[in-house]
């Protein structure tokens, strides 16, 4: 009987996952599986037992879901030390399971009877470009820090990075341009990001680094010899940007991991500040997020507050519509902001800015010296006038 039971829960669980996208799934089944844990323990149910108890009027043990919800609340704190805000995650993935089998919630109900604790809104460290700067001069490895330039310089979600292949770059473009997928994109839509120059040619470092020709050696037992030789990795297009060069079968999962690790290791080295959690002692103040809340905050502070929600990948407004000419207009007059290690690229903007500059002053000054000119003009005309008796 035990065993048909737990057929039976793992077919519910799995007819329940299925329904939802991968990393959705994979985050509800974790959580549902917690649940799982509580109810059999309180309650000596199944899920499917649990389920069928709440749904029907059999003679069985009869379940309050208010208290039980309540009870799943109070064991999250006590038991498993959750914060607030992911016990609200929890319970958001419970009621989803419990509402698609038909269990009847009412909102007020619940609001009035299970006892949330208050989320807590913790102030996020705001980057500064001199922190960038600092971490990306921190990252001896070019990976890393082709990976964090990347983020700092289109805003992109880590995963979204990460899901990039060589033929989704287009270096002919002007400015070069890389292409999302949808399937890794939180929206669900395919979307087209320009590149700084700077980050255009870190990418290429990265991959000439990459495919470069390397120097392998090799014992051979057979006759007891040391083999030397010269290897190039052949170019896949299809592969991911930031996997190595001769692995086919890396996942954007596995590879967020590495990069993860990589991370932490920088601001670990760095120290001071950039090494400091926050109060709760589990998230760093410095995450991968933290790049993608600098770009939109810079981007915004500009005046441009409608195309840093574009340029990020956020849905936005329904309404914001412009061509493409004034999408490259306007990321032109943001990429300075988004330059960070190129001093040469900045400076020669600087020359050019300064240059439209006096070149505009220069307009200006000659258009002032016309107006004089037509405003004494019209003041000899209007004495004549007068003199004539004309006015």
């Amino acid at each position: 009987m035990q065993t048909t039971n737990q057929n039976q829960k793992r077919d519910l669980l799995n007819t329940y996952i299925e329904k939802h996208e991968k990393n959705t799934a994979i985050d509800y089944k974790k959580k549902l599986k917690i649940f799982g844990e509580f109810v059999t323990k309180n309650y000596d149910l199944t899920l499917d037992q649990l389920i069928t108890t709440l749904t029907t009027n059999s003679h069985g043990p009869r379940v309050d879901v208010y208290d039980l919800l309540s009870g799943f609340v109070l064991y999250l704190r006590k038991e498993r030390s959750v914060s607030p805000l992911t016990i609200k995650l929890y319970m958001n993935a419970v009621r989803s399971f419990l509402e698609t089998y038909d269990v009847e919630l009412s909102a007020r109900k619940f609001k009035l009877k299970v006892k949330m604790p208050r989320v807590i809104q913790t102030e996020k460290e705001a980057l500064q470009k001199n922190d960038i700067q600092t971490i990306l001069n921190a990252c001896h490895n070019m990976k890393i820090k082709t990976y964090v330039l990347f983020l700092a310089a289109t805003g992109c979600r880590a995963e979204e990075a990460l899901s990039i292949r060589l033929c989704d770059l287009n270096f002919t473009r002007d400015p070069p341009t890389v292409f999302i997928r949808g399937e890794f994109t939180k929206t669900k839509r395919d979307r087209t990001i320009p590149l700084t120059e700077e980050l255009a040619y870190q990418i290429r470092q990265w991959t000439s680094y990459k495919y470069r020709t390397r120097t392998v050696s090799y014992y051979d037992y057979e006759i007891k010899k040391t083999h030397v030789e010269k290897r190039i990795p052949k170019t896949n297009n299809k592969v991911l940007l930031f996997s190595n060069a001769y692995r086919l079968d890396v996942t954007v999962d596995g590879l967020y991991q590495n990069m993860l690790q990589h991370f932490q290791k920088v601001l670990d080295r760095l120290g001071g500040k950039y090494a400091e959690f926050e109060p709760s002692g589990k998230r760093r103040k410095f995450t991968l997020h933290s790049f993608r809340r600098w770009v939109l905050t810079t981007i915004s502070n500009l005046g441009h507050g409608d195309y840093a929600q574009y340029f990020i990948g956020h849905a936005g407004t329904t309404y914001y519509r412009v061509s493409d000419s004034e999408k490259t207009r306007l990321f032109k007059m943001v990429e300075p902001y988004l330059t960070y290690l190129d001093q040469a690229s900045l400076e020669r903007k600087g020359a050019e800015q300064q240059v439209r500059i006096e070149a505009l002053e220069q307009q200006n000054y000659q258009l002032q010296s016309e107006v004089s000119k037509i405003e004494k003009a019209l003041s000899e005309v209007n004495k004549i006038k007068e003199q004539l008796g004309l006015t």
